[in-house]
């Protein structure tokens, strides 16, 4: 961690916090670090490029310096909150279960070849990335619709569907999707609609 003011007593994070934010060197660059989040958030600049220009041979420009001692105030804080509000552990285990869940189905998806890019030209590998993307969104999709169907369909028939429960359903469950097979990219003749629910008492295996 990391302390603005050397001389404070900071208890028992006393040691951990050795190092310390330069307040000058992130004033002196302030006006220029708000015109690259602006750009940013506009998009006329891409984090891509920004984190090139900023450090261009691997080492850091006086303005990258200076954002990087900006970053370490926000993260000092992070670790703080993670240490002292239980509630903030649980909400970012939560986000971390549910990126970890994402990235999880998408390597389920790109089975072949071990999930790895062999392509030798960049576009090759962002056109595989991309429609890898196309399939894990389409996935997402598929199964948040029909979990809303199940569950309507649940409270509907008296069932008692808690509402705590809902929140921890995952759009990312796969058991049911078969990712091996034929692969037609042809646009079907669909009537429109979702598929009759499965009996929820047929057998697990049907």
């Amino acid at each position: 961690m990391w302390r603005i003011d050397r001389a404070a007593d900071h208890g028992a994070f006393q040691v951990a916090a050795r190092g310390r934010i330069d307040l000058a060197r992130i004033e002196r660059h302030w006006e220029d670090i708000l015109r690259i989040i602006g750009s940013i958030h506009t998009g006329a600049l891409r984090a891509y490029d920004v984190i090139r220009m900023l450090s261009p041979d691997g080492r850091p420009t006086p303005l990258g310096d200076a954002i990087a001692r900006y970053g370490r105030i926000s993260k000092t804080l992070h670790i703080l909150r993670l240490a002292d509000e239980p509630g903030y552990r649980r909400q970012i285990k939560s986000q971390a279960n549910l990126q970890e869940g994402r990235h999880s189905l998408a390597r389920k998806i790109f089975h072949g070849r071990h999930g790895q890019l062999y392509q030798r030209y960049q576009d090759g590998m962002e056109d595989q990335i991309g429609a890898r993307g196309y399939v894990l969104n389409a996935l997402v999709l598929f199964n948040t619709r029909y979990m809303d169907a199940a569950v309507n369909q649940l409270r509907a028939d008296g069932f008692d569907v808690h509402d705590e429960d809902v929140a921890r359903l995952s759009p990312f469950v796969r058991r049911h999707i078969n990712m091996l097979g034929r692969y037609s990219f042809q646009l079907p003749d669909l009537p429109g609609g979702l598929r009759p629910l499965r009996d929820k008492n047929a057998p697990e295996d049907e």
